[in-house]
């Protein structure tokens, strides 16, 4: 059988390390981020390991057992209280890019934004290269839908599902008041996410951050305090301050999001996801509903 088009046969690593550095998008704190080949004997799967000085607090391998719920973003949590925030844009881009393993280490507890999109990770790790492991890559075949819905029939509803597919799909809609209602609909693959996705910004609209990023210090909660237009496609009533980047960029954000959230699997899927106003909860109930349901699912390897 041959492999999903667009993706290779075998697993990558990183050929060289990569370093980068910003501040978070929540938390306003500059971070430092290496990001580390892991040989053919090393761990499967993207592993957090958070930095204090030259020791290590704690490792996080990406599960969604260790996800917490979190205003606005993806976050893991260990079990001694360890926190690895925003991790969502960085993951949708190691999967994207085929880095099936390494190891992400950081000195803070929050993933830089950088620009607000995927493009600057996306570059960095082409600039990097890949190496190729020996191990067949694998992918989640999903068997059976699964979806999650919350407020079916109202105004306000959202909802997410996934069916049996041959390829990795997404069929994603979003609406925003000024800006109508906005769709993509295609095949995520390596080459349509690097073109497509990856460049498209966090967003959200100027009147609504200020209160949050307020209410987030009376909660002792950081939200959104690195928010800037450098980093956030910053909406003014019907416009956003600047221009958008890509066509129908929120939905493509949405998109983005929601490969990284998915990426919490472990691996690509054949399967088609659709969604209505995703959101980072929904994201992780579906993915996790879809691990817990056993017979909705199994491992598909295509070895070359």
């Amino acid at each position: 059988m041959n492999a999903p088009t667009g993706w290779r046969r075998r697993e990558g690593t990183l050929a060289r390390p990569l370093a980068l550095s910003g501040h978070g998008l929540h938390t306003g704190r500059r971070v430092n981020v290496r990001i580390l080949p892991v040989d053919a004997d090393g761990p499967r799967g993207i592993v957090f390991r958070r930095m204090q000085g030259a020791g290590v607090l704690a490792e996080l391998a990406v599960s969604p057992s260790l996800r917490r719920g979190q205003p606005l973003c993806t976050m893991l949590e260990s079990a001694n209280g360890v926190r690895v925030r925003t991790i969502e844009h960085l993951l949708a881009s190691l999967l994207t890019c085929e880095i099936d393993r390494a190891t992400v280490e950081l000195d803070a507890e929050e993933v830089p934004i950088l620009d607000g999109s995927a493009q600057p990770w996306i570059e960095a790790i082409h600039a990097c290269g890949r190496s190729e492991l020996p191990h067949a890559k694998r992918f989640i075949r999903v068997l059976r839908p699964v979806k999650i819905a919350d407020g079916e029939g109202t105004r306000d509803e959202r909802s997410i599902s996934i069916e049996p597919s041959a390829a990795y799909e997404m069929a994603v809609r979003n609406d925003l008041k000024g800006f109508g209602a906005l769709r993509w609909d295609g095949a995520v693959t390596p080459k349509s996410f690097a073109e497509e996705i990856a460049p498209s910004r966090s967003y959200g609209r100027v009147k609504w951050a200020i209160p949050a990023i307020l209410a987030g210090y009376v909660r002792g909660m950081p939200i959104l305090r690195g928010a800037r237009l450098s980093c956030t496609a910053a909406i003014v009533g019907n416009r956003v301050l600047g221009g958008m980047r890509v066509p129908d960029e929120f939905v493509r954000h949405r998109v983005l999001d929601l490969v990284g959230d998915m990426a919490m699997a472990g691996a690509p899927l054949l399967g088609r996801v659709t969604a209505l106003r995703p959101s980072h909860e929904m994201n992780y109930r579906l993915v996790a509903e879809l691990l817990a349901t056993r017979d909705a699912w199994e491992w598909a390897e295509f070895p070359a």
